[in-house]
């Protein structure tokens, strides 16, 4: 595979045409015409990104800020260290997302990659808000502290760490590609036995506001999933050279090794959390590393794993199976903008 390092996108450059010659490494005059790109039905998906346009404050909070102080201990802990650990994943998606963009010659993506870094920066904004809503300040401090201290945090976020690192350094065709691997598998899997906490909050009426943000981050992430998926088709396709045993062999050996930190994490942090069954949750993560595969052009590794085994979860969010469940239509997760800070003048 080749190691070339590639330069990053000219930001203007008349000479070239319009519609760019290739994703990354191509030549594109940096105007970007919806009606004439590469690749046309990304335009819906842009389109699908921009219509899932939301701010933190505008969810209310005051019921979560009664309820906060009577959830178990064990809710409570969990509740700060997945924040942390939501937190630790999103903030350097809006780095990670801007960096993928500064390299693609093809001026839709940059698009698109500019909104999912906008949406990451919310989503990482909406981890204060709710902090800043049911703890003080030195205990949101603690739990942003959980991605830099956690010992099993850390050794879960390892791979992660290193890949997105080692695309800094060698800006490569090969190294993009694996950076593509781990932002699927961050927006595709790793979210989502923290989602799943808050979810079961919710179906025992507790917390929803917070859930009903979490609801709003994961139809983003969902959407992420699905272009970066694409993105990663598409990349793999225009650089055959790359599409290689090895680079296969790579991807199902790290989608396993993230699988099996995953799972030792569920265990981790949800292991004292009443109603969350942690096998159930770790076929959950396995069904999940599936769907990601089968959206990325790969096989399934986890045949037993096909079905979801949480089918109560879609309630809450929608999914990529073409049955869409809206949750602002449940009664008991509306959701209400607030003017005021948190929603205290509802207190």
């Amino acid at each position: 595979m080749s190691k070339a390092l590639l330069d990053k996108a000219k930001t203007l450059e008349p000479l070239f045409p319009n519609k760019s010659t290739a994703l990354f490494g191509g030549k594109s005059s940096g105007i970007l015409n919806w009606n004439d790109i590469a690749y046309p039905h990304w335009y819906k998906m842009y389109k699908r990104l921009v219509g899932n346009y939301w701010q933190a404050d505008e969810i209310n909070m005051s019921s979560d800020v009664k309820q906060f102080p009577s959830l178990s201990k064990a809710e409570q802990d969990a509740y700060l260290k997945i924040i942390g650990l939501l937190a630790t994943l999103d903030a350097p998606q809006t780095r990670t997302a801007l960096l993928i963009s500064l390299y693609a010659t093809d001026a839709s993506v940059q698009s698109i990659m500019a909104v999912i870094a906008q949406q990451e920066a919310v989503h990482n904004e909406s981890y204060s808000y709710v902090l800043s809503s049911v703890v003080s300040l030195d205990e949101q401090n603690k739990s942003f502290q959980h991605g830099r201290k956690d010992p099993v945090l850390l050794k879960r976020n390892g791979n992660l760490v290193k890949q997105y690192n080692q695309f800094v350094e060698e800006p490569t065709i090969d190294n993009i590609l694996k950076t593509l691997v781990y932002t699927s598998l961050l927006e595709g899997m790793f979210f989502y036995s923290g989602f799943a906490f808050f979810y079961n909050l919710a179906r025992n009426n507790k917390m929803v506001g917070t859930s009903t943000m979490i609801s709003y981050i994961n139809r983003d992430e969902l959407e992420h999933g699905r272009f970066i998926a694409e993105l990663f088709r598409a990349t793999l396709a225009e650089n055959p050279e790359q599409n290689t045993a090895e680079l296969t062999d790579w991807v199902y050996t790290h989608f396993k090794e993230s699988v099996e930190l995953e799972i030792e994490w569920s265990k981790y942090v949800l292991a004292e959390v009443e109603g969350i069954d942690l096998e159930e949750m770790a076929g959950y993560i396995k069904y999940r590393a599936n769907k990601m595969l089968r959206m990325m052009g790969l096989s399934e590794i986890y045949p037993e794993n096909v079905d979801n085994p949480m089918k109560w979860i879609r309630a809450y969010v929608d999914n990529f199976d073409g049955t869409k469940t809206d949750f602002f239509e449940q009664k008991s997760r509306q959701y209400t903008k607030t003017s005021d800070l948190n929603g205290f003048d509802d207190l």
